[in-house]
């Protein structure tokens, strides 16, 4: 087992030999490039033919506008077999018949790279578990293999005391026939002597790792991390970067003459999540994480967080990208958050329809009685039974614990009218003439933060704790606050 995994967030390179799978003896040398921010190059001497071509007679060749694409391009580095998925030639310069010749050179974008195994595609289901490493999952973990001790006399500090380290039980859960594993590894004590000081160093690292009964692809892997990106990124009320990602190649286990058995073979991924975890950073702050395994233990919140997803992933999508990357203009922001509230009433399966189907097929046929036939069917598609904005708006309000509602949303009905006519005007007009900027950025924030009450409550997180978060959080204190000045009614009227 790799206790080294390639952080996505460093830089590196592999100087080898290259081939296209169905060239496997005529390899190329080159270096293989990653920059530390999700990007990938190869760099050839020599160039793959990816001109498209045609021979219209014998010993004539027309070479077309297109150039070919590779789906995978092999390689050896490093004493590592590589695969590069999503091959797009960038450059090539050929420099035959200059004169002064020299080889050609080829510059080859990838958006993937395995470093340590050779797959077919996307698809080859070669994988037999997978690792993730994402910011902030130490501290959401809630658990720890070091512990500190500061030495006192009579009350007072006395310059002593230890760090140690007492390895935490593995936790693990099953869902649907999938196992994750809360892991916690580390590196032993070393002193690092420098010139003007001493340094003790100790390192512990939170990971996940998940089993299926049956060998896996890449694509089924990159769902994984993002799985437990999303998890973190709701957890935290922040961005969370994936800071590796490596696989157990299915197969490799070697058993030993004494019956030992060694771990499988890995390999490491290099690809662009979302957003890409800096390893060193600095941990946010623990008050304002909304929960974390001690609150809901790793047992009950992975079942109930793939459950939730699954359901609810558009809305969570969604409500995520106003972490992830932030649009720059309050217009963009309100359609996320409304679209979010929206996706996420459909997806809670609340009942759709404000007429009963009987009478509304009356109503409907009664009103299409009196439209011209060459209008009627158009006219058709326009009636829907159907809830409003604002009707789905007042549904989600009525979810979670009310006194948390109450302390976000002092007037739930003129919230929900004036974020669906923001939103009507936005939508069909083009502007929002009768919105000013800090109240429309109040509605952003308050709508998002009515979702994400609401996912928080389908996970079960407790009322308790919702109020706390309500109360407690700076940015939800400050959403309080906003939502007092921007979103009450002149003279208390809805």
């Amino acid at each position: 087992m790799s206790n080294d995994p390639l952080n996505l967030n460093e830089a590196a390179e592999w100087q080898g030999l290259w081939w296209l799978p169905e060239a496997p003896d005529e390899r190329l040398p080159g270096v293989l490039r990653y920059d530390g921010k999700g990007g990938l190059s190869l760099s050839l001497i020599g160039a793959f033919e990816n001109r498209i071509s045609s021979n219209p007679a014998p010993g004539v060749t027309l070479y077309h506008g297109a150039n070919r694409t590779w789906d995978v391009i092999h390689g050896v580095a490093q004493q590592r077999e590589i695969t590069l998925l999503g091959c797009i030639p960038t450059g090539s310069r050929r420099n035959r018949g200059a004169r002064v010749e020299s080889p050609d050179t080829q510059i080859v974008w990838a958006t993937t790279v395995i470093i340590g195994a050779a797959v077919s595609g996307e698809k080859d289901a070669v994988f037999g578990a997978a690792e993730i490493s994402v910011e902030d999952l130490t501290l959401w973990a809630a658990s720890s293999e070091f512990s500190c001790y500061h030495g006192y006399r009579d009350g007072i500090p006395d310059g002593t005391g230890t760090i140690s380290v007492e390895p935490v039980e593995t936790q693990r859960v099953n869902v649907e026939g999938i196992e994750y594993s809360l892991v916690h590894t580390h590196i032993l004590p070393r002193l690092d002597y420098r010139r003007g000081a001493t340094v003790g160093r100790m390192r512990e690292t939170a990971s996940i790792y998940v089993r299926r009964a049956e060998p896996f692809d890449l694509r089924t892997a990159l769902e994984a991390a993002s799985l437990i990106q999303d998890l973190i990124a709701l957890a935290t009320h922040r961005a969370a970067g994936v800071i590796w990602l490596q696989l157990e190649v299915a197969g490799t286990q070697v058993f030993l003459p004494d019956g030992r058995r060694l771990p499988p073979r890995r390999a490491d991924v290099l690809y662009s999540p979302v957003a890409v975890g800096k390893s060193d950073e600095k941990a946010i702050d623990p008050d304002r994480v909304f929960f974390t395994c001690e609150m809901l233990s790793f047992e009950q919140i992975m079942p109930r967080w793939c459950e939730v997803r699954g359901r609810l992933q558009a809305a969570i999508n969604m409500i995520l990208g106003l972490r992830y990357a932030p649009a720059r203009f309050v217009e963009n922001n309100l359609l996320m958050a409304a679209g979010a509230a929206e996706a996420l009433h459909r997806g809670l399966g609340i009942n759709e329809k404000p007429i009963p189907d009987t009478e509304f097929k009356k109503i409907r046929s009664a009103m299409l009685d009196q439209v011209p036939e060459e209008h009627r069917g158009r006219f058709k598609q326009a009636i829907r039974n159907s809830p409003t904005l604002r009707d789905r708006l007042l549904a989600l309000a009525a979810r979670p614990d009310q006194e948390v509602i109450k302390q976000l949303v002092p007037d739930v009905e003129h919230w929900a009218k004036r974020t669906t006519r923001a939103r009507n005007n936005l939508a069909h007009e083009g502007k929002t003439p009768s919105h000013s900027v800090d109240e429309l950025n109040t509605i952003v924030r308050v709508t998002s933060a009515v979702v994400i009450l609401n996912i928080l409550h389908e996970l079960g997180l407790s009322a308790e704790r919702q109020r706390q978060v309500v109360r407690d959080h700076p940015q939800w204190r400050m959403v309080c606050e906003k939502a007092r000045e921007w979103l009450v009614p002149p003279g208390g009227d809805s």
